[in-house]
């Protein structure tokens, strides 16, 4: 008899859950891959869906399915280890289909297709069915468009939580199959015994994982929301004519290096490592010399705060200078000054919002500048090439740049 405390599934419900034809399940049965946990072989574990997708996963990838299940038979290999709680990620496939669920939910079809790609999949078409997993996604989906904001905005952002949280699940996985697996491994455990010696460990440690970066990221919401409420609050003066200009305006300074995350992507953990070490003492080195202090460090690039713009610009033609000398990627570095908003070491507003976009906008090797710094610097001998009005993402008048040029 089956367990009455353990879901079981038939062949047929394996298959609907893996997305897969039944066929294809009754081969791995008969290779012994899958084995019925029932005295007349009808029924099959729930967590038989996880293993059927690793398996898949194998067979894609050109392992022959007879050499997994002799593989299986002999004992030399087991997936018993996906019976840990930590492996319902691996979920099944649900009932309806991409185009289904965008009918059902009134979330645009572009928009619902997304999920796929933002979960890490290749793009699905209209008649794939969503996985179980994919569909928690959908009510935050429809909050937004309810809310009023754009499907094409819901869309961007989708894909941009995606690709953060892959770059997460990347630094997981490489840390867990360097300094878990590895020496597991390398002492002569097969991957069913690691999964074994391990499964209470990772359990703990998936559960413990959630609730880490869950209050990281509320953490980074209550400082994005208080930015926001901040910075509307300092719009509201701007209009009503109550926000005062600063006599003396501190600087605020982006530094960008051009290719950086292509780079340290292409050449491993280790020479990211040691380019971000190089970066930081160049930085740190130039920032302290004319007064300023990286502020935050980005994915490629430095925020700077200085309590003067001319001690900014000089700090900036440094550093792309030594950009060079330091054998990084090119630097490009945007300037604006004025009033800034400070909260727990940050500082946001308008003039840290025009900063980002200025620098977007400079070219490799360039220092560009904003006309409130020139004003703000026209008696220390700094020279400047006025590029004229530009009209920059997100800002919405025209904005007067220079670039800033080194001495002599």
């Amino acid at each position: 008899m089956a367990s009455t405390t353990t879901p079981t599934y038939s062949a047929a419900e394996v298959a609907q859950r893996s997305g897969l034809d039944e066929a294809y399940i009754d081969r791995l049965i008969a290779l012994g891959i899958l084995a019925p946990v029932d005295q007349d072989g009808m029924q099959f574990r729930a967590t038989d869906v996880r293993r059927v997708a690793v398996i898949r996963a194998l067979d894609e990838g050109g392992v022959s399915l007879d050499g997994i299940g002799e593989a299986f038979r002999s004992g030399s290999v087991n997936l018993e280890f996906m019976e840990q709680s930590s492996y319902h990620r691996f979920g099944s496939v649900a009932d309806e289909t991409f185009e289904q669920l965008a009918t059902r939910t009134h979330v645009p079809i572009e928009v619902v297709l997304a999920i796929r790609e933002a979960c890490g999949g290749a793009r699905a078409e209209p008649s794939d069915r969503i996985r179980e997993l994919e569909t928690q996604v959908v009510p935050m989906l429809q909050a937004q468009l309810e809310g009023g904001v754009r499907p094409a905005v819901v869309e961007q952002a989708l894909r941009g939580y995606g690709d953060s949280l892959r770059r997460i699940s990347d630094i997981e996985s490489a840390w867990w199959r360097s300094d878990m697996l590895g020496p597991l491994l390398a002492a002569g455990f097969d991957m069913g015994k690691a999964g074994a010696a391990t499964a209470e460990w990772s359990d703990r440690l998936a559960d413990e994982t959630d609730a880490a970066v869950l209050a990281i990221l509320h953490s980074h919401e209550a400082s994005g929301w208080q930015r926001n409420i901040l910075e509307g609050f300092e719009s509201a003066l701007v209009q009503a004519g109550l926000h005062e200009r600063v006599e003396r305006p501190p600087a605020i300074c982006f530094l960008d290096l051009t290719g950086y995350t292509r780079l340290t992507d292409k050449f491993g953990d280790e020479a990211a490592a040691e380019m971000a070490g190089r970066l930081s003492r160049m930085v740190q080195a130039a920032s302290g010399k004319h007064g300023g202090r990286a502020v935050k460090w980005l994915g490629d690039g430095v925020m700077f705060v200085f309590p003067e713009p001319a001690g900014g610009i000089r700090a900036a033609l440094e550093m792309v200078a030594d950009a060079r000398v330091a054998e990084l990627p090119p630097a490009h570095v945007g300037l604006h000054a004025g009033p800034v908003l400070f909260q727990e070491g940050d500082y946001f507003g308008r003039t840290v919002n025009l900063a980002a976009r200025i620098a977007d906008y400079a070219r490799q090797g360039e220092v560009l500048v904003s006309q409130d710094v020139v004003d703000a610097s026209l008696h220390s001998g700094l020279a400047f090439r006025e590029i004229g009005p530009v009209e920059l993402k997100g800002i919405p008048e025209p904005v007067r740049l220079h670039v800033a040029l080194p001495a002599g």
